[in-house]
């Protein structure tokens, strides 16, 4: 159980509804799939606690409006892209089963963007697994992941990042991003760091250099 429990009324937790901070067509930013059109939810309700988090607004999911996957999945059909990404927030906290159900249904992959911490519920089509040294990935979230996507602030959370590679599968994509507001001191190090260690790959928030969300 998280501390988010006592906020999750009975649709958030049936599935049939979410705590809605925003949603958005755009380009996907960062990543394996940096560059490729799609629709962004970005779910409220966050226990992880990140110093650097830039949606503090997003911890507590009474604050939201809560949606329902019907208007979610009304909003999506229509578009060309057919990607659907949720993100947060932390999207383990709540079945999005019924969500990725109907996305599936109408035609879109779904893409889950999560810290791991807890089980993940829904049919995903790809798993980035962001990890938090103060809240880690639970193991079946490790052996899931399509892509592990490490966020580094400081110098030693390359050590994380490594402890976190030894636990996913071979075919796991990994990613060294420098958080924004050190992108400038972090990005060197983080290129010399993949020349020296190829099985890293980079990923720098394309969106934030192209003012889009």
């Amino acid at each position: 159980m998280n501390k988010h429990d006592k906020f999750l009324n009975d649709q958030f937790k049936a599935g049939t509804h979410v705590p809605l901070i925003d949603q958005f067509y755009t380009l996907q930013g960062e990543g394996f799939y940096g560059g490729e059109a799609a629709y962004f939810i970005r779910v409220g309700g966050c226990d992880i606690g990140c110093r650097w988090c830039d949606e503090k607004i997003s911890w507590t999911p009474a604050l939201h409006n809560s949606v329902s996957v019907e208007e979610i999945i009304n909003s999506i059909n229509p578009l060309k892209g057919k990607t659907l990404v949720v993100t947060g927030g932390e999207p383990s906290l709540y079945n999005l089963s019924i969500l990725t159900d109907e996305a599936h249904k109408i035609g879109f992959k779904t893409h889950v963007e999560t810290s791991g911490a807890y089980p993940l519920r829904g049919e995903w089509d790809w798993i980035c697994v962001s990890p938090k040294p103060q809240n880690g990935p639970i193991d079946e979230n490790f052996e899931k992941a399509n892509e592990l996507k490490v966020i580094i602030f400081n110098p030693e959370d390359i050590e994380w990042a490594e402890q976190c590679a030894a636990k996913v599968s071979e075919d796991c994509m990994l990613y060294l991003q420098p958080e924004w507001s050190k992108h400038e001191e972090n990005t060197p190090l983080i290129v010399e760091y993949v020349k020296e260690n190829p099985k890293w790959r980079i990923s720098i928030q394309s969106h934030k250099f192209m003012k889009i969300p």
